[in-house]
């Protein structure tokens, strides 16, 4: 596929697999719209790409889902143009579901799943008018099953899948596609990020994370499976892997796995 005539909106761009993607898009000639909360973040990232004036700047939140459609018609105009929508922000969780305050649940679902909703829906006018588009949706395994400590970030994953799937069906005759990415444990501060019970930042790195994957592998692959128009795609090492065939082959045998699993 070739990206040079392409327009691309990421999200969760100011680091991690969204930093990873913007570069690997700029580099192959895209323009590129990146966008966060922190301006000063997306502003370095901007400026450390090798064709920074192909990039543009989009600060948005998207736990303010409400906003969101003005935010994205004051910004793209009347004769805006995206052709590849890429939903990566996220925002992750260690705590157990009795002890997590309601408010922290309703910022991580508002977050994960209807602030990509929302901005979902403001851009698709705009991707309609192409002759092809196509939405990338950056869900995890925990989109495929439930672990310990990820009680609302595991529902909110799967919300995307039941969303996603359901608009490819309904946009199949307009040449929109959708890509699901379920990564495993990739080398990203999601883990520092996390919240916990009252609604804090974790603080530190979980050593599962810290051993997973490369963001630039992770990002490598997603290049690939839009340029070959798949459905959906796991990256993730070999134990993330076989929990996503077990649940679906063999789920009594994953659910007593995960009861004794660390995951952290």
């Amino acid at each position: 596929m070739d990206f040079k005539n392409k327009t691309v909106l990421i999200t969760g761009a100011s680091s991690g697999i969204g930093e990873a993607l913007v570069n690997a898009f700029v580099n192959r000639g895209a323009k590129t719209i990146i966008s966060g909360r922190n301006l000063a973040e997306l502003t370095r990232v901007k400026n450390s790409t090798t064709h920074s004036e192909n990039v543009e700047i989009l600060v948005l939140d998207l736990a303010n889902y409400n906003s969101i459609a003005q935010i994205v018609q004051n910004f793209l105009g009347k004769d805006g143009k995206i052709d590849i929508l890429i939903n990566n922000a996220g925002l992750s969780q260690r705590s157990l579901a009795l002890e997590t305050a309601l408010s922290v649940d309703e910022q991580l679902i508002n977050t994960n799943l209807l602030g990509t909703i929302a901005l979902t829906k403001a851009v698709l006018p705009f991707m309609l008018k192409n002759s092809t588009s196509q939405i990338v949706v950056i869900s995890s395994v925990m989109g495929k099953l439930g672990a310990p400590l990820r009680s609302s970030y595991a529902a909110a994953k799967h919300g995307l899948h039941g969303f996603f799937d359901t608009l490819r069906a309904e946009l199949k005759n307009n040449n929109l596609k959708v890509l699901m990415v379920c990564p495993g444990y990739v080398h990203t501060n999601i883990s520092k990020n996390a919240l916990v019970a009252d609604g804090s930042h974790q603080g530190k790195m979980d050593d599962a994370t810290e051993k997973g994957l490369s963001t630039d592998y992770v990002a490598r692959k997603i290049i690939r499976a839009i340029e070959t128009n798949k459905a959906e795609i796991v990256v993730a090492g070999a134990r993330e892997k076989l929990a996503v065939y077990l649940k679906r082959f063999a789920p009594s045998l994953l659910r007593r796995m995960v009861e004794n699993a660390k995951t952290t």
